[in-house]
């Protein structure tokens, strides 16, 4: 699991973000997989695996310790 430490993540010239694995762990998601971004107020966002890949990676013993 990943620690509440923050993470610093760079912005491409395409406005993509690249997560680091760590985080993709702490998600259960594999690359190819999705995510849902939420906009909250204040500028801020969650990220969460969509149900279809936490189940994926449940039944595929991915998603790490439970």
């Amino acid at each position: 699991m990943v620690d509440s430490a923050v993470a610093t993540l760079t912005i491409t010239a395409k406005g993509q973000v690249t997560l680091r694995q760590e985080l993709l762990r702490h998600l259960g998601v594999q690359p190819g997989q999705q995510i849902e971004v939420t906009a909250l107020p204040g500028g801020r966002i969650t990220t969460v695996a969509t149900l279809e890949e936490l189940q994926a990676a449940a039944m595929a013993g991915w998603a790490g310790e439970p």
